[in-house]
């Protein structure tokens, strides 16, 4: 992913799991919610590693806009109304404390990340999208919050929402001043979780096991189905981003309440302006990389573009992240995951969670984010729609004709199976980001079926390659046999020579009886 954050920030590589190692407690993903969670581990004294399947920060935390606020969409009324005003209180405490807590850990350890106070603004163009409602909840939840009918955008807004003493920050620069004294493996992806007994635990890799005491899953998207079922309960969405030279500069960030809306960001001078999301699997015919490229000629005719990428973000039911116990019987099992489209301030409250729950501190209002929360109506209906999409497209891939995909590259001819190796839902192509996507639960696979975004855990079945390597196999099975049947006449015919002697003395050669002739 050729982001502006990983133009800016280089990281030193770590080795594979190449061995079979313990741990007190064992974090899949190098992303910033499982190397937050280590930070905290470790600061408390525990003995944690970190296993990635790529490279560090390679995934979803490269692809933010590092947006460090409260302001999570239109969720207050939401939150009041389907669960009461006590627990969106906590909702909307846990996060106002992480934008304190990044400025503490950037202060302590003097990092220099661009760390920002700024103000956070969501609008709306064409109608009375509810803002000043949304305003009024943040208020009753203690967040400083102001409704306005105007902002510094350029084109008109209807309605705004701001929040204030929010902040922004370079992600990768941030992560890299937090590292030092985190065991991490890189390029050791995890395919195997074993629950040996309570307390014990052992994760299989290509290169090595992991036997921990705990396990936390901070991969994004967990890969075991059974038990959590989260594959259930989430779903994937995707945006596209442009990272701008020469476009405006905001003194805040915005994003558009309404389904088409932006969203802008300053990083120096460079605006990330962004757009387009849809669910995973659903841009049949592309054209979102176009349609921000053409609004930003429209509004800024001088800017130039130097990187642009989209990020893949999990999706609650509810829009509450699921943080706490993996599954209610898996007591030494931890998730962080669904933050929607807010990671930072939600992996920043999770790491701390999932930190205390491990080394035995009481964590006051965590309920919020528990994943054995009860159902609300809201999550009911949206657990209904996510079934139906689940359902049709399982349907699709088994009454499709065409069961795979096939082209040619200048070395290869490939055929691709068109069945995700999750759960078997049928792939839809992206043409923007040329992969193949999942429109069930967001796996991703490049052209040749590599593996991009899980929970997948295999890649994509080549027929032609898997054509080509039993013939292979065919091939080297004969010719082994040929020159076994070979060596066997050819030994058979020693067996026939005779020691004979020839000339005088103690001078020996080997010759052919003429008897055995």
């Amino acid at each position: 992913m050729d982001t502006l954050w990983n133009r800016i920030t280089d990281f030193n590589k770590y080795e594979s799991l190449t061995e079979d190692v313990c741990v007190d407690t064992i974090v899949i993903g190098a992303g910033i919610a499982g190397l937050m969670t280590a930070y905290f581990l470790r600061d408390k004294g525990v003995q944690v590693a970190v296993l990635e399947a790529d490279r560090i920060v390679s995934g979803q935390t490269a692809g933010t806009t590092a947006k460090i606020t409260s302001q999570h969409n239109m969720i207050y009324q939401r939150l009041i109304r389907c669960y009461g005003i006590e627990r969106a209180r906590m909702y909307a405490g846990w996060n106002e404390w992480a934008i304190y807590a990044y400025e503490k850990i950037i202060e302590d350890k003097k990092i220099e990340c661009n760390f920002t106070r700024c103000s956070a603004y969501l609008y709306s163009c064409r109608k009375d999208m509810g803002l000043d409602l949304e305003v009024e909840s943040a208020k009753k939840l203690g967040i400083d919050a102001e409704y306005k009918t105007t902002c510094e955008l350029p084109f008109p807004v209807r309605q705004a929402a701001e929040f204030k003493n929010q902040a922004r920050f370079d992600p990768l620069r941030f992560l890299k001043g937090i590292l030092e004294g985190i065991k991490i493996y890189e390029n050791s992806r995890v395919y195997k979780v074993e629950r040996i007994r309570e307390g014990e635990t052992r994760l299989y890799t290509s290169g090595g096991t992991v036997t921990a005491r705990n396990v936390v899953f901070a991969c994004h998207f967990p890969f075991v189905n059974i038990p959590g079922y989260y594959f259930a309960r989430m779903y994937q969405s995707r945006s596209y981003v442009l990272a701008l030279k020469n476009a405006a500069q905001f003194e805040g960030y915005y994003l558009g309440v309404e389904e088409d809306g932006y969203s802008f960001r300053n990083e120096g001078e460079y605006l990330l302006f962004g757009g387009g999301k849809h669910r995973t699997g659903g841009n049949a015919q592309g054209g979102k990389y176009h349609l921000l490229q053409k609004k930003a000629k429209e509004w800024w005719p001088e800017c130039e573009e130097i990187a642009h990428w989209s990020a893949q973000d999990c999706m609650t039911l509810d829009g509450i992240p699921y943080i706490g116990r993996f599954e209610k019987r898996a007591e030494d099992w931890y998730v962080l995951t669904g933050f929607g489209k807010w990671g930072m301030t939600s992996a920043l409250a999770g790491a701390r969670i999932i930190s205390d729950m491990i080394t035995g501190k009481t964590v006051v209002n965590q309920e919020i984010y528990s994943p054995q929360r009860r159902i609300s109506n809201a999550m009911g209906k949206e657990f209904a729609k996510h079934s139906m999409i689940t359902a049709g497209n399982l349907c699709r891939e088994l009454l499709a004709v065409e069961k795979t995909v096939r082209w040619k590259t200048t070395e290869q001819e490939i055929e691709l199976s068109l069945r995700c190796p999750h759960l078997g839902c049928r792939l839809a192509w992206n043409p923007d980001e040329a992969t193949w996507e999942c429109p069930c639960h967001g796996s991703g696979f490049d052209r040749f079926g590599n593996i991009l975004n899980g929970p997948a855990q295999k890649e994509l079945y080549n027929q032609r390659k898997a054509f080509l390597d039993v013939m292979l196999t065919f091939i080297s099975n004969t010719e082994n046999g040929r020159i076994q049947n070979a060596n066997r006449e050819y030994y058979q015919r020693e067996e026939k020579r005779k020691r004979i002697y020839t000339g005088t003395g103690s001078r020996l050669s080997w010759g052919i009886c003429p008897c055995s002739q």
